[in-house]
């Protein structure tokens, strides 16, 4: 082979000739909000734990100066910075909360790290349904009558993890959730990856940690102006062992973190920090003006979620997946796209700041969707009601990947057991769950999406319609 070639870099280089509008993470849009003149020249800023910069890991000098900014910001009891992604974060949370063996109660969309976080830390893990938005068809959040079934069952349990906001931007009862599970002596664990930029105020949504959560994680790079990989881990409460978290954090992020990475992560602190009234008023007009324009546009419906950085559009007649390709054939790149819908992720805009010509840009691409639209929405393949709300494996995820397997028909596969993951990217939510038993109506579901061009991660064979299964005991034995 060719070692000359370096062909992720040659994609970046034609990418950055597209001169692409960006409505997906980082929060820095393709360097354009660069609070720390940062991005424009990255080579000066990739050093290493030389003296005068400190240690990630041994922090005594400015990185735990500039972690301290980022306690004082977010007023936790201590934060620290990912370099690994929030990933990271959620497997250190697990493992600085729980002990094997623990109940842990678990929000069926919550990432794939927290599934590989449950086989690290050993807990056993009880899956708890979302409610479904109404509109968009994707899940919220739990409930707190959920919640209640799952403390009666299951009153042993030691923690609750959830995700706040949605990947769609929902937001749930957060404050009676807490408080519920605090009563019953959970810790409550929140995968706060899309809600960084919560402490910016109204209208944005508040923030799970004002609302008491134990610990919180969140991933700077997706909303505010940092490099992708950077996220902030938050201890909430004194119920957690700060040396438990910061053992795990020495195990799991690089021994060579990026000052990259960090340095983008500081200006992110700096930048929310510094977002004030007349910052918001800002970015709140140019919102405005752009729904307005999209609002515009027949056969375009707009929804706005909880939290105003997002929002949701759909075409009559077209497949999210559709209107997403001629978006993307424009140059203007969403964030994800499902069976009916893409989701926009907006800038989070300072006063001075404009995206002017990026909205004009997607007005006049939708306007050249329309030329193939068609006279009605097609029907929705989202999401089905779950059969339990409360739900547990029959094998460990562990046990389920390890095992003996066979790859079935998915008409055959009803009431087996799942040996892999099946997991819609992005965002990243497991839809099937190694060690769950298989039903029909999510084979039905499965069946719907293998026509689609919803992508997967795991390993998997949707298009195929075939499923990867635990072989039974009796064809283990022969």
């Amino acid at each position: 082979m060719n070692q000359k070639k370096m062909p992720l870099i040659e994609a970046l280089h034609r990418f950055k000739k597209k001169k692409p509008v960006s409505f997906h993470v980082p929060g820095h849009k393709n360097g354009r909000i660069d609070p720390g003149d940062l991005f424009s020249a990255a080579g000066r800023f990739d050093a290493t734990e030389l003296s005068t910069l400190d240690d990630l890991h041994a922090p005594d000098g400015v990185i735990k100066e500039a972690m301290e900014l980022l306690r004082s910001h977010y007023r936790s009891m201590s934060s620290y910075f990912l370099v690994n992604g929030s990933t990271v974060g959620n497997l250190t949370m697990l493992l600085a909360a729980c002990e094997a063996e623990d109940t842990v109660f678990i929000a069926s969309n919550s990432h794939k790290s927290i599934l590989h976080a449950c086989s690290l830390s050993k807990v056993k893990p009880v899956f708890l349904e979302p409610e479904v938005d109404s509109v968009t068809l994707t899940p919220k959040g739990i409930s707190q009558e959920v919640l209640s079934e799952a403390l009666q069952r299951h009153p042993e349990a030691k923690a609750l993890v959830m995700t706040y906001p949605s990947y769609y931007g929902h937001t749930s009862d957060l404050e009676g959730l807490i408080s519920l599970a605090k009563k019953k002596q959970l810790m409550v664990l929140v995968d706060e990856a899309h809600g960084a930029h919560f402490t910016a105020g109204s209208p944005f949504p508040s923030s799970s940690l004002a609302a008491g959560a134990d610990m919180v994680v969140h991933s700077a790079h997706k909303t505010l102006p940092a490099l992708t990989m950077g996220s902030f881990l938050h201890i909430g409460t004194n119920r957690i062992d700060r040396l438990k978290v910061e053992r795990a954090l020495g195990m799991l992020q690089s021994s060579s973190p990026s000052y990259l990475i960090m340095a983008s992560l500081d200006g992110a602190r700096s930048y929310l920090a510094g977002y004030g009234p007349r910052d918001l008023d800002h970015f709140s007009n140019e919102r405005k003006n752009f729904i307005s324009s999209l609002q515009k546009l027949p056969y375009i419906t707009v929804i706005e979620p909880d939290d105003p950085l997002k929002l949701i559009l759909r075409a009559s007649g077209m497949t999210g997946y559709e209107l997403q390709q001629i978006l993307e054939e424009q140059g203007i790149f969403p964030e994800l796209a499902d069976p009916l819908q893409v989701l926009l992720i907006l800038p989070l805009l300072k006063e001075g700041m404009f995206y002017s010509e990026e909205f004009d840009r997607t007005i006049e691409a939708l306007k050249g969707a329309l030329d193939q639209q068609a006279d009605s929405l097609l029907p929705p393949s989202m999401i089905t009601s779950p059969e339990n709300r409360v739900k547990e494996l029959a094998m460990s995820v562990a046990e389920a990947e390890l095992a003996p397997f066979e790859w079935i028909p998915f008409h055959a596969s009803c009431g087996r057991i799942a040996a892999a993951s099946i997991i819609p990217y992005p965002p990243g939510v497991p839809f099937v769950i190694a060690g769950e038993k298989l039903t029909e109506k999510k084979i039905d579901q499965l069946i719907n999406w293998s026509s689609t061009d919803m992508r997967f991660q795991g390993e998997q064979r949707v298009k195929e319609k075939e499923m990867k299964v635990v072989k039974d005991c009796e064809e283990r034995n022969e």
